[in-house]
């Protein structure tokens, strides 16, 4: 079973960090989704904490 997109439709991404405010994916990651086999979608949807702490990071 494919791993689905964690596309939540907000798609703005932050300029410091590059990773989009609603996934936590970046503008390639976004692109690539449906060519990325499943273990690497898995380890995108696992670093989303790392990912949200650098993006709340990245706004003080």
């Amino acid at each position: 079973m494919a791993v689905e997109s964690p596309c939540i439709n907000i798609c703005e991404f932050d300029g410091k960090t590059g990773l989009c405010t609603g996934c936590l994916r970046t503008k390639d990651e976004c692109k690539q989704w449906k060519k990325l086999k499943n273990k690497t979608r898995t380890k995108i949807i696992d670093e989303r904490p790392k990912r949200e702490a650098k993006l709340k990071k990245a706004k003080k």
